[in-house]
């Protein structure tokens, strides 16, 4: 084994004080709401640390130590080409405002209200079957991780009988997340997984540290000046052979960011969960800075296992790394592997438990996250649509436990018996784009253009998730295919070399999905509204604005909200405080992004060093390492104020029958 006892020790108390707190807070779950969206009592802070962890899961440091192995600190400069866009989306609270507005628990609920109830049943069923597929892999890589990283044996006796630890460890990850999701739904989800993000947060500054103590700078310098000229892991603008993550994928990424908003539902209760709009808005504008810390660990962990494989240094050690990597049989799997393997050799005895406890959180935060959210759609927008009479509130919950128990047995057998054949990201991309694919369009035409229709609608999810269900099959079915193909074509230019891959990634089957989808949608709406001549639908009901408004929903007795350009500024639910962090948050953005636009024409005219950039990246890493400090210290005051709150409003709710995800049509 690879562990310690004393990082044993660390991951033990750990999970017990996670059981703790999971327990504890299950008697604050009494109704329905309670258990789909916590009442809608949770802060900005609560909100932004909660779903900060739940986004970034195991399974996404190892797809993005992938990433950054093969691309070294390149990615985060193409990044900030994507800041405009989140300047935009946060301060203008594009789709999460209204969002929020509606009241809506989940998406398809919005579709009812907007479009019909047989889209919503329909987009119900596609936005599951894309969430339980996406999901389905994640237990399997993280599982391989723990088993590779902590030195486990492949096979184990229990009661003198052989079982597999890959199967074990899936099964121990499921249920965890099962418990804690069962036991008090989106209440426990939001609080524990809370707790593990500001677990994290402190975790990630402290390896940071380990790093700096572990590795030289011109140790890592050496290292990633040794790759192609075209593929440099350090000047952005050399990177046209970079395989797969190169500045062609982040365009298409940046797109993709603007468009999907608010469509995937793997985080739908924390889509419902804020306590107004507003504040749903303010924790978007600060998740840019709770998750600094986080995103330049990612970074730099396979940046550092990068130059242990690769410097002269560390020769003898990383010969011991590639042997063992090189029995692994997947080539996938060598890839997804590689990195954690190195950091074993990497990290310290007591920093191997941190890493570990850092992992299993990420885990677990992501997987009860995800078991709500596709056992919640289930029945709120497949099952209950069909329903006349309402069901109790016991009824209700006990229903909806029972289809998070069916997601988790379901993403158990598919993570045992699928064969991934591509990139994690673009699989992740591919799989979303099932449902994200048309859902895109649908979202923003509903909820910002009166004369977008059903007919349009149902044009953009069956376009969108038509063909990326194709991609996803095409992928998996093209080992087998290709031969044929060739037999048939043999001058193709469609066929690569390299017959085992479909020829066209996630991204881009995604893409192409994306377009043709919203071809679909303003068509159909156009045909309705200048052929057949269809009424605008009234979109300030749906929002509940104006007459329409509910008393509460806004800061300051706000009915009818700021529109179009006005967005962007602060109104009147802003506080003084609240117009301080606007005005940061836009100084540190457009800061950023100036800083993109001088020293991208600067290198298209004069071009620039890898002197130069060496020498950025260190002030990059070491500017946000200390900036992560400050912001840790915040958003754990901010974080516990909301806490406190949400507790005490659940201790003094009083539970409303109606408000369970059904359209009333008479209310």
């Amino acid at each position: 084994m690879n562990m310690h006892l004393v990082d044993w020790i660390i991951v033990g108390f750990f999970i017990s004080a996670l059981f703790s707190v999971a327990v504890f807070t299950k008697r604050y779950t009494k109704s329905v709401a309670d258990f789909l969206a916590a009442n809608r009592c949770a802060g900005r802070y609560l909100l932004s640390i909660s779903q900060g962890v739940s986004s970034v899961g195991a399974i996404s440091f190892v797809a993005l130590f992938t990433m950054y192995y093969k691309a070294g600190f390149t990615p985060n400069w193409w990044m900030m080409m994507t800041w405009p866009v989140s300047l935009f989306v946060m301060l203008s609270g594009w789709i999460a405002y209204r969002y929020r507005e509606t009241r809506a628990m989940t998406m398809a609920q919005l579709f009812e209200m907007r479009y019909s109830r047989r889209f919503r049943i329909f987009c119900g069923i596609l936005a599951w079957v894309s969430g339980i597929i996406n999901m389905g892999v994640f237990p399997a890589v993280t599982a391989r991780f723990f088993i590779y990283f902590c030195g486990l044996p492949h096979t184990i006796s229990i009661f003198g009988l052989g079982m597999s630890t890959f199967v074990l460890i899936m099964i121990l990850e499921l249920l965890t997340a099962l418990f804690f999701t069962f036991l008090g739904g989106m209440v426990v989800v939001v609080i524990t997984d809370f707790l593990q993000g500001i677990f994290c947060n402190i975790a990630f500054l402290v390896i940071l540290v380990v790093l700096y103590f572990s590795f030289d700078w011109s140790q890592i310098i050496t290292a990633v000046k040794a790759t192609p000229v075209d593929a440099s892991m350090l000047n952005p603008f050399h990177t046209k052979n970079a395989e797969g993550f190169n500045l062609a994928y982040f365009m298409m990424n940046l797109f993709t960011v603007i468009y999907g908003i608010r469509a995937w539902q793997g985080a739908q209760g924390y889509n419902a969960a804020a306590k107004n709009a507003h504040e749903a808005k303010m924790a978007g504008i600060i998740s840019t800075w709770r998750g600094l810390v986080q995103t330049t660990l990612i970074m730099m962990l396979p940046i550092c296992a990068f130059t242990f494989m690769h410097h002269s240094d560390f020769a003898a050690k990383a010969a011991v790394v590639q042997e063992a990597v090189s029995k692994i049989p997947s080539k996938e799997i060598q890839d997804q592997m590689l990195v954690p393997l190195a950091l074993v050799k990497i990290l310290p005895v007591g920093i191997m438990g941190l890493f570990v406890s850092i992992m299993i959180a990420a885990a677990i935060a992501t997987d009860d996250t995800y078991l709500h959210s596709w056992g919640s759609i289930f029945v709120q927008d497949v099952i209950l649509p069909f329903r006349k009479k309402a069901l109790s509130p016991r009824q209700h919950i006990r229903l909806l436990r029972l289809s998070i128990v069916g997601v988790t047995v379901f993403i158990f057998f598919f993570s045992l018996l699928f064969r991934q054949n591509d990139y994690i990201l673009m699989y992740f991309t591919l799989t979303g784009a099932i449902y994200i694919g048309g859902a895109g369009a649908v979202i923003v035409g509903g909820l910002y253009w009166k004369r977008g229709s059903t007919n349009g609608a149902w044009l953009a999810m069956i376009i969108g998730g038509g063909i990326a269900l194709s991609g996803l099959v095409l992928q998996a079915v093209w080992p087998a295919l290709a031969p044929q193909l060739l037999k048939w074509l043999p001058d193709s230019h469609f066929i690569s070399d390299n017959i085992e891959k479909f020829p066209y990634n996630g991204m881009q089957i995604n893409f192409l999905a994306i377009i043709c989808a919203v071809t679909g949608y303003v068509s159909g709406s156009l045909w309705d509204w200048l052929v057949l001549k269809k009424p605008e639908f009234n979109l300030e009901r749906m929002l509940n604005r104006g007459k329409y408004a509910i008393q509460g929903e806004h800061k300051g007795g706000v009915t009818l909200p700021v529109t179009g350009w006005r967005t962007l500024l602060p109104d009147r639910e802003f506080t003084r405080k609240d117009r301080f962090i606007h005005t940061c948050f836009v100084t540190w953005i457009l800061s950023w992004f100036v800083f993109f636009v001088v020293v991208t024409s600067y290198h298209l005219i004069k071009g620039t060093t890898d002197g130069w950039w060496v020498n950025f990246w260190l002030f990059y890493v070491v500017f946000i390492a200390v900036l992560g400090v400050i912001t840790v210290v915040w958003f754990l005051i901010g974080g516990i104020g909301d806490l406190r709150y949400m507790l005490k409003s659940l201790r003094t709710a009083i539970a409303n029958s109606k408000d369970d995800g059904r359209v009333i049509k008479d209310e």
